[in-house]
């Protein structure tokens, strides 16, 4: 057992005392288990592959660290197999009570507030560690866990969680949520933190996903980021709260709030806001089912003190887009472009396939690869979508022209096959 500097217990734990009962997510590294130790539930988090032991060693490093109400509490971990063993959160992600469960749950704004009070809690902790601080680098609702029936918010997942005073470039985070410094490259600080937490405030109060009027992969939203698109203002929203969120968004880091003066702000707001404390009724749903999220849809009022959305079938179709591109990228990890290349000449050789059908292949093949797909178009801008249609247009006209062009090769091969047989071996069937 290790006492660490945050004041801690961190134990050596030994696998065979754990009785783990059945997955319930994933993080930025590895399967999330639901599972018992020590008569109490525990969430157990699991790495797959040793490209997975770094960001383990930093999520170890990191919980290891820190003691708050508003962080995940960290059990100690295990060497064989190698896993963290941490609090089990039961309510689930704040991502799913908003968008994911079935049916969704009522919550006030009371609890919407409260819950953004409770994060900025947790970060300015981090911000104000001694003697170095931490930066989340990964703030998102997947990565807000609910407990106590879900009136308390934990903060989980610091697999990209780095010291302060290294000199960051690292692209971490996901890109509804992320700040503009942080995917153009530049070296960025704790404010990329309080520009993920303003997202984090929209989206609880209109219950909706940032930049889904975007639409597209990632790099659409990160472009408009880039070029100063932020969430819809929301109607009748209080002006503090309003001139709060829309401070933490800026373009300039240094204009933004340090987290310390988010979380004074929002302690002093939560008096207009009681009720709090009421337990939410919650569905039942699986409780940990992290996966992530890509931005979705428009904002609504604030007027109403109970929060609803429509459901839709975004849902399903954001999960089955996030299997794709899991789909995707694990083609893309495990078959090398060589490879698929020797694939196709042996298909060639064995099956006699044209010279121009395997080019054909090989080059829908290599679409097919995640890294080799060519970005998507920006639904706002007119110039973008119409080179967009053009393309598509002339794209169709080529597969149609080259596959019959194809044909035609085909039935010339056969047709001098038929001219070699009478020709050369009118006696026989075929030549030989």
């Amino acid at each position: 057992m290790v006492e660490t500097p945050a004041g801690c217990l961190f134990e050596d734990i030994q696998r065979e005392d754990i009785q783990v009962e059945a997955a319930v997510g994933r993080g930025t590294f590895g399967v999330v288990f639901k599972a018992v130790w020590k008569g109490k539930d525990v969430a157990i988090k699991t790495i797959e592959s040793e490209n997975e032991r770094n960001a383990f060693l930093v999520e170890l490093r990191q919980l290891s660290r820190v003691n708050h109400p508003n962080i995940v509490k960290l059990y100690g971990s295990c060497d064989n197999p190698v896993c963290l063993v941490m609090e089990y959160a039961e309510c689930g992600s704040l991502y799913n009570l908003l968008h994911s469960a079935d049916p969704q749950a009522h919550y006030t704004a009371s609890h919407a507030m409260s819950w953004c009070l409770q994060c900025a809690q947790g970060v300015a902790y981090l911000h104000a560690m001694k003697p170095k601080a931490l930066i989340h680098r990964d703030l998102k609702p997947p990565n807000l866990l609910l407990v106590a029936r879900g009136t308390v918010l934990k903060i989980c997942d610091f697999g990209t969680a780095c010291d302060i005073q290294t000199c960051m470039t690292n692209n971490k985070g996901s890109a509804a949520w992320m700040a503009p410094e942080v995917f153009e490259g530049s070296n960025y600080s704790e404010k990329c933190d309080v520009f993920s937490w303003g997202i984090i405030l929209w989206e609880v109060i209109t219950r909706k996903k940032p930049f889904d009027e975007i639409g597209g992969s990632a790099f659409c939203i990160m472009w408009a980021v880039h070029r100063g698109t932020r969430p819809p203002l929301i109607r009748d929203l209080p002006e503090p709260i309003e001139t709060l969120m829309t401070r933490c968004w800026d373009k300039k880091p240094s204009q933004r709030p340090s987290m310390e003066q988010v979380k004074n702000t929002m302690s002093d707001l939560m008096k207009y806001f009681p009720g709090s404390d009421e337990p939410l009724s919650l569905p039942h749903q699986p409780s940990a089912n992290r996966s992530g999220s890509s931005p979705a849809t428009s904002t609504g009022s604030y007027a109403d003190s109970t929060i609803n959305s429509n459901k839709s079938d975004e849902n399903s179709e954001h999960r089955n887009s996030i299997g794709r591109e899991e789909t995707l990228k694990s083609f893309d990890s495990k078959i090398p472009l060589q490879n698929i290349i020797l694939i196709f000449i042996w298909l060639k050789i064995r099956f006699s396939i044209t010279l121009h059908t395997l080019l054909l292949n090989i080059l829908t093949a290599l679409l097919s690869v995640h890294c080799f797909q060519p970005l998507a178009p920006c639904p706002n801008s007119k110039e973008s979508m119409a080179v967009f249609e053009q393309h598509i247009r002339m794209a169709q006209d080529y597969l149609k022209v080259q596959s019959e062009i194809d044909q035609l090769l085909q039935r010339k091969g056969n047709l001098l096959l038929s001219f070699c047989s009478d020709f050369y071996c009118p006696a026989q069937s075929h030549c030989t």
